[in-house]
């Protein structure tokens, strides 16, 4: 059985940020936010731009490309952020209602920015082990970009959060952008380490704390030093694992759609991986729009011509808490 990408959708907001305001309102020199945190501009939430709401913007574009009646659609996961139009909310069933996936039923899933690689390996084995599943949507909204402090030096390293929203349709037994094995690696001595700190059972909201109600790092120094010795391992480890689970080998990889992240950490994955700087899309002009990144480079390299039929496409991920995933797909008919 194959389980193939039937189609993708994308939202983008029509405001954004430029790095110049970024370095105003943080107090950083214009070239610290382009060059090292390679952020030219970067998409933000129009009143409006809700984060479901975004999400079903995308998911309507997705259905609209694969040309498919939305009663159709079997499952909806709904993998966009926590933070969104309101708390204790299930979003999918929303999005469901909103796209018109009558015959569907939907619920939401979350591993921070590594959400949209997870759900793709859990409707995967939903497709695979299934039979009345046929057809599965993937959709959510990011806004996370709401919770910067831009005054917190602790926090900079997530100031190229963006906003946005994103979809992705798969189906059983289509053998078009076929999605093969997923590697994913979670590590919890830093699921506290960024957290936003009141809010929760711990420490609720209130008048008094409001202005706390932003991401922040608990442990910067201790973060740092600990994060350094696993990160860029842990990327190179979920992408060589996707490819080789997914009986490929490092060299046979053509495309990498990677999340926003500092532009020396993204050259080192590439130079690591042997590839040059054509095969990946640095999404400078974008931000990180959370789990939603490799779709909008997907889409940016299919608009910009780098892929073709039979190449081997890695999507790569890495959440807070923190979580690295990987999948490889064959792009095309092949």
């Amino acid at each position: 059985m194959t389980v193939g990408m039937l189609s993708t959708g994308m939202y983008l907001p029509s405001s954004t940020m430029t790095s110049k305001e970024i370095a105003e309102k943080a107090g950083l020199p214009i070239e610290v936010v382009e060059s090292k945190m390679g952020i030219k501009k970067k998409t933000v939430p129009n009143p409006e731009d809700h984060t479901c709401a975004m999400g079903i913007q995308a998911a309507r574009e997705a259905i609209s490309k694969a040309a498919i009646d939305a009663k159709d659609i079997d499952v909806v996961i709904y993998v966009g952020e926590e933070h969104k139009e309101y708390p204790l909310w299930t979003a999918g069933i929303k999005l469901q209602e909103e796209i018109g996936a009558y015959h569907a039923w939907a619920f939401d899933v979350a591993l921070r920015c590594g959400t949209t690689i997870m759900a793709m390996k859990l409707a995967k084995s939903l497709l695979e082990t299934d039979p009345a599943i046929r057809t599965v949507l993937l959709a959510g909204g990011y806004r996370n970009s709401d919770f910067i402090d831009y005054e917190n030096d602790r926090t900079r390293f997530m100031f190229n959060l963006a906003a946005g929203g994103g979809a992705m349709i798969l189906q059983k037994n289509l053998k078009k952008n076929r999605v093969l094995e997923t590697s994913i690696i979670t590590d919890g001595s830093f699921s506290e380490d960024v957290i936003v700190p009141v809010g929760g059972t711990k420490e609720p909201l209130t008048g008094e704390s409001l202005h706390r109600y932003k991401l922040d790092v608990t442990d910067p120094d201790g973060m740092k030093k600990r994060l350094e010795q696993k990160s860029m391992d842990h990327f190179l480890k979920v992408i060589r694992e996707s490819v080789y689970k997914s009986g490929y080998e490092e060299k046979d990889i053509s495309y990498v759609a990677m999340l926003h992240m500092k532009r020396s950490a993204h050259l080192y994955v590439l130079k690591e991986l042997g590839l040059t700087e054509e095969q990946s899309i640095y999404l400078e002009e974008y931000g990180h729009i959370g789990q939603f990144d490799q779709i909008l480079s997907l889409r940016l390299a299919e608009e910009r011509g780098k892929l073709k039929d039979g190449d081997v496409v890695v999507l790569v991920s890495a959440g807070i808490g923190y979580a690295w995933g990987a999948t490889t797909i064959v792009w095309g008919n092949s």
